[in-house]
């Protein structure tokens, strides 16, 4: 394995964007016949001014010239709390490795690289979403399942 890391840049949005399709595919297990054009829209609209004015770092993983894999993370503002005094929030998202490279460490160094851009931008609060594949991954890494949060369901609000 020949492995580069590039942080993405604007440069890279068609690749992002087309990523961020396969990796919603793959974790909802929706088949390619699903209707996806307006989440492309808003994906490639939200790198183009996420990208722009920092507040998503993403990393681009190739072997070679071959795309294998991808990462990113978005910085946010809540009000300030006890145990996150500034407020600044970091949420990891888009986490994905093709099948053939997993469990070869890319998602874990994909993942320190996120943490390390969080703890420059001085982000201390940072959470993600596992799927039940990737939670081993992400405890071996630290984080911690979250007993506290809870979400009201788009059909219900």
């Amino acid at each position: 394995m020949n492995l580069t890391y590039k942080k993405a840049t604007i440069e890279d949005i068609d690749i992002l964007t087309k990523t961020r399709i396969e990796v919603l595919r793959a974790v909802n297990k929706l088949s390619c016949d699903i209707d996806m054009s307006e989440v492309e829209k808003q994906s490639y609209k939200y790198y183009e001014r996420a990208l722009c004015d920092g507040t998503h770092i993403a990393y681009l993983i190739f072997d070679g010239c071959r795309f294998v894999g991808t990462g990113g993370v978005s910085f946010f503002q809540v009000m300030p709390t006890y145990h996150n005094p500034s407020g600044k929030k970091a949420y990891i998202m888009n986490m994905y490795t093709i099948p053939e490279y997993r469990r070869k460490g890319i998602a874990y160094k994909t993942l320190d690289m996120l943490n390390g851009d969080a703890k420059r931008n001085g982000i201390s609060a940072i959470s993600l979403e596992a799927t039940s594949m990737g939670r081993p991954l992400y405890e071996k890494y630290g984080f911690v399942k979250m007993n506290d949060e809870m979400e009201l369901p788009e059909n219900i609000a």
